[in-house]
């Protein structure tokens, strides 16, 4: 693929005071943006810059999404680094905002942002060599679409994904949907997926997608198309300050892509899962043996030792990104 491939990573500072104040500010209760571990910072994101210039040499720009603080060994002038502030592209109406929802849902008006680009959160990490064509190919984001039942559990997002597949079961018949991009959901590159998605198929309408916690490809167009489709659903959850009931997240975007067929079947996801704490003996097993292309590192507990958990997974990753980047001053 020839077309620039840029990135989009969000990132905050939990720790900041004046980030810490504004949020009180806007919160009256109690809610789930207020756990601990959804803004807590393990130190880790020099590995993820790290990671990017030795293993991802070709992406184009990465733009580097923040309320306004700034990690302070950062290299802002490195010339692949824009610096993007909520204010820079989200509407004015919907600031200040503390849910990840509107953050994600208006990325596409990212001044300067490619075509093409890849979202990462800042627990998704780059431990071995990846290509352009390992997130887009034939200029088609190369994603793995497989339905799965949705399934409801407590203090769980399957309430968010709810919300999208009504969105996508709004807009889009099923069996059409299916019998028009038969190539892709039955493909032989990838016959787990191609088996649940023929299991899948007498369940009348979309139920769910399986969602691997790795980096998403994405046309910018898809965003466009969301917004110009579904405005007041957009609207709607990019109003709120935290996250609300009612919301969708960037998946239905995901959704979307596998719905109107711009998508290249991948044959699985290039990486994986695993939450701090639970899985160290695996973490520690992937970074060094480097298994996997990405992973994700959730922090999914408010009750995990955090300095020696914050130590372990910081020696496991100078094994192999121990060198300095030029994105560190």
């Amino acid at each position: 693929m020839n077309e620039p491939i840029d990135i989009v990573i969000p990132w905050v500072d939990g720790q900041d005071p004046e980030w810490f104040a504004e949020k009180q500010k806007y919160s009256s209760k109690k809610n789930e943006d207020d756990n601990i571990n959804r803004y807590r910072d393990w130190g880790l994101l020099k590995y993820w810059f790290r990671g990017i210039e030795k293993f991802a040499p070709w992406v184009n720009k990465i733009h580097f999404v923040t309320w306004g603080h700034l990690p302070e060994w950062l290299n802002t002038e490195h010339p692949k680094i824009h610096i993007v502030t909520h204010k820079d592209y989200i509407p004015e109406k919907y600031l200040p905002v503390f849910s990840s929802h509107p953050i994600e849902l208006n990325f596409f008006r990212i001044e300067g942002l490619s075509e093409h680009f890849v979202y990462f959160n800042d627990d998704m990490y780059v431990i071995n060599n990846v290509s352009p064509e390992d997130f887009f190919r034939d200029g088609l984001p190369y994603d793995n679409v497989t339905e799965v039942p949705l399934r409801f559990f407590p203090d769980g997002i399957d309430h968010i994904i709810g919300n999208n597949m009504m969105i996508i079961n709004k807009n889009f018949n099923k069996r059409e949907t299916v019998k028009r991009n038969k190539k892709q959901w039955f493909s032989l590159s990838s016959p787990k997926s191609a088996l649940k998605n023929i299991y899948m198929l007498p369940v009348n309408g979309f139920s769910a997608f399986d969602n691997p916690h790795i980096p998403t490809p994405f046309l910018k167009a898809t965003w466009r198309e969301l917004w110009e489709k579904e405005y007041e659903t957009m609207d709607s959850t990019s109003s709120n300050k935290f996250r609300g009931i009612g919301d969708v997240n960037q998946w239905l975007a995901r959704y979307w892509q596998f719905t109107t067929g711009k998508f290249v079947q991948s044959k699985a996801p290039q990486g994986n899962f695993y939450s701090i704490g639970r899985d160290d003996e695996e973490i520690a097993k992937a970074i060094s043996g480097q298994s996997f292309k990405m992973i994700c590192l959730s922090d999914d507990s408010v009750t995990l030792e955090y300095d020696k958990e914050r130590d372990f997974i910081d020696g496991c990753f100078s094994t192999i990104l121990g060198e300095k980047s030029a994105f560190e001053k």
